[in-house]
Formats: C-alpha cells, structure tokens, sequence
C-alpha cells in the first residue's frame, strides 16, 4: 500500500520514535517475505512437480506452526461453538486453502511478476464484494483508482501473452479467482475476528487449510507422488516458515507498534520486491512494458486506499 505523509505534529526532520522505527522495519520485511513466495515457487516448478504435490508440502510443513499457534491463541479463551466452527472452516477453505492452491496453480503459466500484482488489487475486490453484497457504497475516485490498477494489470498482462502465448490467460484467470477468494474470506472475517482475535481465528483458518490441502493430496494423487525433488522439499520448507508462518507473525508485531492502516500502505513494496526478485533469481525479463504496468498498479491502488480512508461528505 502507499506511504502516507507523517502526521502534522512531527517535524519532517525529526527521527521516528523507536517503535514506530521498528515497527516500519518488521512490516517491510514482512511484505518482502510474503513476495518470496511466488519465487519459490517458480523455483520449485523447475524440478517437474505439480500444483497439487507443492502446496501439500508447503502445508505439510506449516501445519505445526499454525497448529501451535491456534494453541497459543486459544489458551484461557471460551472454547468454540458449532456456529464458530463451521465458521472457521469455511473461512479456512475459502480464504486460505482455495485462495493457496488457485495461485500456485496460476503460477504454472504467468511470472511471478504479473501474479503479484493482481493479487495487489485485492482491496479493490473487497470494496466491490462489500458492493455486490451488503450495498456499500463506492466512490467515483475510488473507481479511477481501480480503473488505473485495472489498466496496468492488462499491460503487463498484453506484454506476457504476446510473449508466453495464449495459455497465460488461464493462469490469469486462476490467480484472480484466488484474489477474489482471499476478499471474501476479508469480508466475511470481520464478524470472527471480532469473536474470537485475530491469532486465533488465522491460526484455526490456516489449520483447516493445512488438513484440506493434506486431504487433496491424499484424494487426487498416488503416495509415490510424494517421492520429489530434494530440492522441492527445501524450497517447500523455506516456502512454510519464511514465506507464510515468519511474515504472518511480523506483520502482526508491526500493526502493534504502527496500526494496521501504516502497516498496509507498507505493503507497497510488496509487487516491487517481486519483480526485482524475479529478474535476479528466475531470469524474469523487466521491460518498459512490466515498469509501466507496475506503476499503474500502485499509483491505482495509491488514488484508491486514501480515498477509501476519507470520511464521507
């Protein structure tokens, strides 16, 4: 998300208070952390294995985390209902589980680049669900400013298949329905967040997640399919730890010590780190075609975040 200038009362010359300081740093490095993920997974497809055996490792071995970390969250807490608990596993399988395995899906046939920057437009798509469903009201500036995220997706989207070829529409397609299916576990979250915390409700979710992605392996493919690359272990390792459980806990740390909107527009270097991760490790091509795109997206979703955060007239 974009940067916000610093509040009236603090001198542009002054250093930032300690907090805030290491506040800024967890959330950067916790946005580039998230971004990695796309990396390594690219990495991993180079070694011939399939979307179905990937994720199962990835959540294979950050089921402990997640598993503990519910544990930790629910210590002392009333424990959960039936209502509850159909709650969190519809919100598991949606926001995480189907949300996880569309993108590593679409990741087979679209660059690490492109794919970031379409799951960037995810505030977008929560403000049109909040639409669609309860009626919310949206903006004229807010909907130039998805208009203009909107634009740069499809050059950089233009670029790729003239490239790659037409298959690249498909992964579009897979990695926005898994945009679309992270913003409706956004929308309908608030209620349980509300309930039952926010740790608790992430741990619980990503654990249901976990066992689904676990079951699908079970369902969909031979125990020989297990039998991959030592090289894809590794990389499905670091995938769990640095990539989801490390920068799920730093992004929480940092919306303690700088709030929850700072931490956000932090996020803007999200799509940035991507792209330059892409090029340096994966051979991605950085074309004036791809930094255009990339500065439509979040000059977009720049105009539509402080619109959003604007009171109403």
């Amino acid at each position: 998300m974009p940067s916000s200038p610093p509040p009236p009362s603090t001198p542009p010359s002054s250093p930032a208070p300690p907090s805030q300081a290491t506040g800024l740093l967890l959330a950067f490095l916790g946005a580039i952390a998230f971004s990695g993920k796309a990396i390594i997974v690219k990495l991993a497809y180079r070694h011939g294995v399939d979307a179905v055996t990937l994720i199962m490792y990835r959540m294979l071995f950050a089921l402990p985390i997640f598993a503990v970390m519910a544990w930790w969250a629910s210590r002392g807490r009333a424990p959960l209902t039936r209502r509850d608990w159909a709650g969190v596993a519809w919100l598991g399988f949606t926001g995480y589980y189907l949300a996880s395995f569309l993108d590593f899906a679409g990741l087979a046939y679209v660059s690490a680049s492109l794919e970031r920057l379409i799951l960037y437009l995810n505030p977008t798509l929560v403000v049109l669900l909040g639409w669609a469903l309860y009626g919310r009201r949206v903006r004229w500036p807010q909907m130039v400013g998805m208009g203009i995220s909107y634009c740069g997706v499809l050059l950089v989207f233009g670029s790729e298949a003239s490239l790659q070829g037409p298959h690249v529409a498909w992964g579009v397609l897979l990695v926005f329905l898994s945009a679309v299916s992270y913003a409706v576990y956004l929308v309908y979250s608030g209620e349980m967040v509300r309930r039952l915390g926010a740790l608790r409700l992430v741990g619980l979710a990503t654990t249901v997640a976990c066992l689904c992605c676990l079951l699908q392996f079970a369902v969909l493919r031979p125990w020989s399919a297990a039998l991959v690359a030592p090289e894809v272990v590794w990389l499905s390792l670091l995938n769990a730890t640095l990539c989801t459980a490390v920068p799920v806990l730093l992004v929480m740390l940092a919306i303690e010590r700088i709030g929850a909107d700072l931490t956000a527009q932090t996020g803007m270097i999200g799509p940035l780190s991507t792209i330059l991760l892409g090029v340096w490790l994966l051979g991605e091509p950085f074309t004036p075609t791809v930094a255009a795109g990339t500065v439509l997206v979040i000059a977009g979703i720049y105009v539509f975040t402080r619109m959003a955060r604007r009171p109403s007239a």
